[in-house]
């Protein structure tokens, strides 16, 4: 199986409800598995109208891609903000809460990181050629009977 699915939306947070209501038609995925990604979805587009687009015009478009594949799933959200340190800010968000036992008990700033993290099998987040970043999260699939 490979199957891509693609969205282009503009930075608005009210486009969060299309973002998921477009990731519903992806119906191959167990849905636990589904669960765990839409969740990262919404993570990243939620940073990417609050931080990287933060200062750029409502039209900046944000492009998502979902590709499945028979062992994984790879999920890809672009911006044009400026570049982040996605390993860095991790580094300092489990620093700064090695003695928190609950993502509960985490201040808002950070979590949304944090929880992708612990569900992405690999989470990266580069700068692309054309001047944008990639959010890449790759989750893998529980092998068939």
């Amino acid at each position: 199986m490979t199957n891509c699915y693609r969205l282009t939306v503009s930075s608005s947070i009210y486009e969060l409800a299309q973002v998921r209501k477009w990731f519903h038609q992806v119906k191959e995925l167990p849905k636990s598995i589904h669960q765990q990604v839409e969740l990262v979805l919404t993570e990243a587009f939620s940073n990417v109208i609050y931080h990287a687009h933060e200062h750029l015009p409502e039209e900046t478009p944000v492009e998502i891609e979902c590709r499945l594949f028979d062992d994984h799933v790879e999920l890809r959200v672009w911006d044009y903000g400026q570049p982040f340190d996605l390993f860095g800010k991790k580094e300092k968000l489990e620093q700064r809460h090695q003695e928190i036992f609950d993502v509960e008990d985490i201040p808002t700033g950070g979590r949304g990181l944090l929880i992708m993290e612990s569900i992405a099998d690999r989470l990266s987040y580069d700068r692309t050629p054309d001047g944008r970043n990639c959010l890449l999260m790759v989750k893998n699939l529980p092998a068939s009977p």
